[in-house]
């Protein structure tokens, strides 16, 4: 996959959702049929699995409808896809929600929390031993993602500002590849390329994790949310299906390391390099954990931080007069933002039937 700009990828996905606008396509109608789009990440490894192995098949046929997971290998592209009405659902970050589905005018819902970054995200020299030393040098990363925002959180807290850095746009398709070549000497990047990197890089050095910033980078199953409205079947099977997956993955018999084994094969790694990332994963692996992870006060705080950070690099929109321009409802019915113009939200009530038992 080339490296295009993610400004170029916004711009095709609004004129891709207009396009499905001006033909009529309606979101809210009631189907039998879905589409999922999902890429390659640690935390998302299960919904591969979850495909390949029937779970999905049975959640879907439980509930009367069909599934068809698809995985794309340019992350951001999968999120224009979704946006423009390819995909009913996409595996995405919380940031990524909000300025490329959302600030385009999709409603979207953050359907399942599924984990947080703990060190899965990492800024990496190959010359320097400190943060400090990033002074001056290029930066490869995707711009405009959560490497971005990583990145303004990481200058932020040392002092430093985007002025004593030069940023490289580069997709997540290209991001081993470049810095293998001697001209890239500092990156942003997430798993699994970043232990890719780590690996083939033995002397760089990861100066800046998620791990710094806990709780900031979400990683979430989002739905379109007038879709999920009007066929809920689709919220509870997609629910159903992951904790189970994620049931079957997290013990030490031979069922859950053969589970384990099958996802980091996919993801280009063995079993303890799959199981090395998930240790920088903070994945909410029962209902319980998830529901309280959705329902607590730091995802407010977060996403305040997000919308700001976004707003200033232009990705609401150029209509945005401030980072109110999109609002955000929570799962205690809490708002930021604009109360007219609710794009999106993080809505716990499918994990809380799976708490409940009740799917």
């Amino acid at each position: 996959m080339k490296a295009f700009s993610c400004v170029f990828y916004r711009f095709a996905a609004v004129l891709l959702a207009l396009s499905f606008l001006a033909f009529g396509v309606s979101a809210a109608e009631k189907k039998q049929e879905f589409k999922v789009a999902w890429s390659i990440y640690s935390g998302w490894m299960p919904w591969g699995y979850a495909s390949e192995h029937g779970i999905i098949d049975k959640w879907a046929k439980k509930y009367g409808i069909k599934i068809e997971l698809v995985q794309l290998n340019d992350y951001i592209e999968s999120i224009n896809q979704y946006a423009a009405g390819a995909f009913d659902a996409c595996g995405m970050t919380n940031m990524d929600a909000l300025t490329i589905p959302s600030a385009n005018g999709v409603d979207t819902t953050g359907l399942i929390l599924g984990d947080y970054s703990n060190g899965n995200d990492a800024i990496v020299l190959k010359n320097g031993k400190t943060f400090a030393d990033i002074k001056g040098q290029q930066v490869n990363l995707v711009e405009l993602s959560v490497s971005d925002y990583l990145m303004s959180r990481a200058l932020d807290i040392h002092g430093l500002s985007q002025r004593d850095i030069k940023i490289m746009n580069t997709s997540d398709a290209d991001a081993v590849a470049s810095f293998t070549t001697p001209g890239v000497t500092a990156a942003a990047l997430w798993n699994p390329q970043l232990s890719m990197v780590m690996k083939q890089s033995p002397t760089a050095v990861q100066v800046f994790t998620s791990k710094e910033i806990p709780g900031e980078i979400i990683d979430m199953m989002a739905v379109n949310t007038e879709t999920l409205k009007a066929n809920p079947e689709l919220g509870k099977a997609l629910v159903g299906a992951w904790f189970e997956t994620l049931q079957l993955m997290s013990g030490d018999d031979a069922q859950a390391k053969a589970a384990r084994t099958s996802m980091a094969e996919r993801s280009g790694t063995d079993l303890k390099g799959y199981e090395e990332q998930l240790t920088q994963t903070m994945l909410f692996y029962t209902p319980g954990s998830a529901f309280a992870f959705a329902n607590s006060d730091a995802i407010r705080q977060t996403m305040d931080k997000v919308r700001t950070f976004s707003f200033a690099k232009g990705l609401l929109g150029q209509a945005a007069t401030s980072a109110d321009a999109v609002g955000m409802q929570f799962a205690d019915g809490s708002t930021l933002g604009d109360k007219n113009n609710i794009k999106l939200r993080f809505d716990s009530r499918f994990v809380n039937m799976a708490v409940a038992n009740q799917l």
